[in-house]
């Protein structure tokens, strides 16, 4: 009897210290490289997040780099990052385990979108026909950057003209560098465009407008190509960029969008990923006041264009801010009522 009362209080105290270690851990967010938004807003979130949360309730994130979208989901399903952002596609692909991605990601939750990925196919004006993006099938061969080797801009780029049908590995030679290398080189003419999904405005898009504006053009989109791109995810939404948003842009542009999305593990408390999310919806002006691209941010975005399910956690503060919530967002047995958090720890099976 002795020996049982010892045990039995040894595996409570272990369990008690088990729950404060999980609940105290200092959560890791990924992010992308440090030349990008990625990586600031991603230091931002996790500064405001400790400075708010960690008093009281033991939570903090801490950012660290990556290569990207694609190196975030390995981290999440390694479980060497429990929050990371996601281009709005990747987060898709993730779920379904299709594109770049080969096996779906059973533990993938999204938390919310974040701020808008704008889509941006610069061209030279002399191969300009009719504006949009069906230029890019007549290219006649000529050097065009679609990103750089394995990034997320050569992913979704290809993505896109994949769905609207561009044979693009014969109508171009495809180059490949990143957003400052690509718009070098369309300056000194060793290339005649480039692809640059980021918060707008972006950099290099200025410096190169900034340069030969009056010889570049941005392409649109028309109603149909948006339609097809969004026929297997619905991911993106009109973008418009008024005139003077880059150096000697002189008429509108009808782009398109998707968000970056904040992701997390499906294994995260419910009550972690509710404070979380309430910290930075409620502190949206700190957030804003850091980094220009967040103050596209809207509450009542935070629901679209995503392509994974919400986290329980997520959901619970959405309701709480009276967002309606698309169904295909809430997976059974995961839209438990409030105050039941913590009663429940989902396993997870690596992908």
């Amino acid at each position: 009897m002795k020996l049982f009362a010892l045990c039995t209080a040894l595996a409570v105290l272990l369990t008690a210290c088990s729950e404060n270690l999980a609940g105290n851990r200092p959560y890791i967010l990924t992010t992308a490289t440090t030349g990008g938004a990625y990586y600031p807003i991603g230091v931002a979130i996790a500064t405001i997040t400790k400075s708010q949360l960690e008093p009281e309730h033991g939570i903090s994130l801490s950012a660290i780099s990556s290569a990207g979208s694609q190196e975030n989901i390995k981290l999440l399903r390694d479980n060497q990052a429990q929050f990371a952002l996601l281009q709005g596609a990747f987060a898709a692909w993730g779920w379904a385990g299709e594109g770049p991605v080969s096996r779906p990601q059973e533990h993938l939750r999204s938390v919310g979108a974040m701020w808008q990925n704008v889509e941006h196919f610069v061209l030279v004006n002399r191969l300009v026909r009719s504006g949009d993006l069906s230029d890019l099938a007549h290219l006649g061969g000529e050097r065009f950057v679609l990103g750089a080797r394995n990034s997320g801009a050569e992913q979704t780029g290809r993505y896109i003209l994949d769905a609207l049908g561009i044979d693009y590995e014969n109508s171009m030679s495809l180059a490949w560098m990143g957003y400052g290398g690509a718009a070098n080189a369309i300056q000194d003419g060793n290339i005649v465009g480039m692809n640059v999904p980021a918060g707008a405005p972006v950099s290099a898009i200025t410096q190169a407008f900034a340069q030969l504006g009056d010889r570049l053009t941005i392409l649109d989109f028309t109603e149909e190509q948006l339609e097809a791109i969004n026929r297997r995810y619905n991911l993106w939404d009109w973008y418009e960029f008024p005139p003077e948003t880059y150096p000697n842009q002189s008429r509108t542009v009808r782009s398109v969008a998707s968000p970056n999305v904040l992701a997390t593990r499906r294994d995260i408390p419910e009550d972690a990923v509710y404070h979380i999310t309430r910290t930075i919806w409620e502190n949206l002006t700190a957030l804003q006041n850091i980094h220009g691209a967040t103050r596209e941010m809207e509450l009542e975005l935070a629901v679209r264009g995503l392509g994974a399910p919400l986290h329980p956690g997520a959901i619970r503060y959405y309701r709480e801010q009276g967002l309606e919530i698309p169904e295909e967002l809430i997976l059974p047995g995961e839209d438990r009522p409030a105050g039941l958090e913590g009663l429940e720890t989902a396993t997870t099976t690596e992908q």
